[in-house]
């Protein structure tokens, strides 16, 4: 690498088991290994908050790599900017895997700490013994997987659990620098099932980069499903399963859609096949079958026309840790239903930016019947520019990305390079 001025010239160097993503390289600043299952797109929110923490850690002097156990030739995101190392695969759900055990004991001194995501399976204790007695700061991510919602529902998978954190994850756990949270309601919920209050607890927050494209992008959106135009639309847009409440949602619309004959909802994601067919013959059954367009997963372009032509985004979970397509469709201007079970929901309701009701049927109900007979046309367009505003000041990456480069530094006793082109 050269420097001329305030001019930085980038060497980029390749990984023999990485995706082959150009990788560039700072003499002196930090070096990340991110830690997590699975970089597929469709497992949900964690894949997405490791995208974009590496991407937005980078202007502050953060150079990430990511170690997962997905196959060399398993999905990936075009969007990373750092290297991969594709250690899988792992043995069964819990993801065993001797070859991610070697590579990290081998490698955890390169880094300058290393950020496990998510817990419950082997990488998070593969990283913690790759740590051990070398010195290497460890922080643990949780993303909302120690929510009480789940001891509740599934009280079997919770023993084992119990059985798993007294031999295993708590290890884990205490020898993390901090455990991090993507909100206050997260690390609230989280002490309840787990967490004593000896353990390193911090809240890092989270959030996700400015959308490209304006509201007349929707267009594309209509004109790719031509039975919503001229249509008021309401879209779910997020995995299917069950604790999203999407039984909950076709209850309520049915409910509703009698009475406003050009309201049409959109449930767009990936899901269980069983558990969409499920879903499909309750519409069905419910005579609403026609009044509801299947879109399976939506991405790029198509995702965010979607955002923009929803006059509502509409997120009836029973249990959400932050919600990323929540804060997506804010970031669209498009105002959002939640329920208090989403954790940003306080923020939410603060801001303005949308609507909370309790996670039943009725509650969904009568907040869409609200919504749809109540609300008038200049009525939503201000609640489409609070829910911007509450994008604007809660959920913009860089600062989450601050923060946590931060935390690292400090961990590490670095001093970062300032990032004039971005303020937090």
């Amino acid at each position: 690498m050269s420097s001329s001025g305030n001019t930085v010239s980038i060497e980029r160097t390749a990984h023999p088991i990485c995706d082959g993503t150009p990788v560039p390289t700072y003499p002196g600043n930090l070096r990340v290994l991110h830690v997590l299952p699975s970089l597929d797109p469709r497992s949900g929110g964690v894949a997405e908050a490791v995208v974009q923490f590496v991407k937005h850690m980078l202007p502050y002097g953060c150079v990430s790599e990511v170690a997962t156990l997905d196959t060399s030739d398993g999905p990936r995101f075009d969007r990373l900017c750092g290297a991969v190392h594709r250690l899988g695969p792992g043995f069964g759900s819990y993801g065993m895997s001797r070859r991610l055990m070697v590579w990290m004991r081998e490698n955890a001194s390169r880094y300058d700490a290393i950020i496990v995501h998510g817990i419950w399976q082997f990488h998070s204790l593969a990283a913690a013994w790759a740590v051990f007695r070398k010195g290497t700061p460890l922080f643990v991510f949780p993303h909302g997987m120690l929510d009480p919602w789940f001891q509740h529902t599934y009280p079997a998978k919770h023993v084992k659990k119990r059985i798993y954190w007294m031999l295993f994850e708590r290890w884990v756990f205490r020898r993390a620098n901090a455990v991090l949270f993507t909100c206050q309601t997260e690390l609230e919920l989280a002490r309840k099932p787990f967490l004593d209050r000896k353990l390193p607890l911090r809240v890092n927050g989270f959030g996700i980069e400015s959308v490209p494209g304006d509201k007349a992008c929707g267009q594309l959106f209509r004109d790719t499903f031509p039975e919503l135009r001229d249509k008021r639309v309401l879209l779910f847009l997020s995995r299917i399963h069950e604790k999203k409440g999407c039984d909950l949602l076709i209850g309520a619309f049915a409910k509703v859609a009698p009475q406003h004959p050009d309201v049409r909802l959109v449930i767009a994601g990936p899901g269980d096949p069983s558990l969409v067919n499920r879903l499909k013959r309750q519409a069905l059954d419910l005579q609403v079958d026609r009044n509801i367009v299947w879109t399976g997963m939506l991405s790029g372009e198509l995702k965010w026309a979607a955002l923009r032509a929803a006059e509502l985004f509409v997120l009836p979970s029973h249990q959400e840790n932050f919600g990323i397509a929540v804060v997506e469709s804010l970031a669209s201007g498009t105002p959002v239903l939640i329920t208090n079970r989403v954790n940003i929901w306080q923020e939410i309701v603060e801001s303005g930016g949308g609507w909370v009701c309790a996670d039943t049927e009725k509650g969904v109900a009568d907040a869409l019947q609200r919504w749809c007979a109540d609300t008038t046309a200049d009525q939503r367009r201000l609640l489409g520019m609070m829910a911007l505003e509450c994008y604007q000041n809660d959920f913009q990456i860089e600062a989450a990305a601050r923060r946590l480069t931060d935390t690292v530094a400090e961990a590490t006793c670095s001093e970062l390079p300032s990032c004039p082109e971005t303020t937090v």
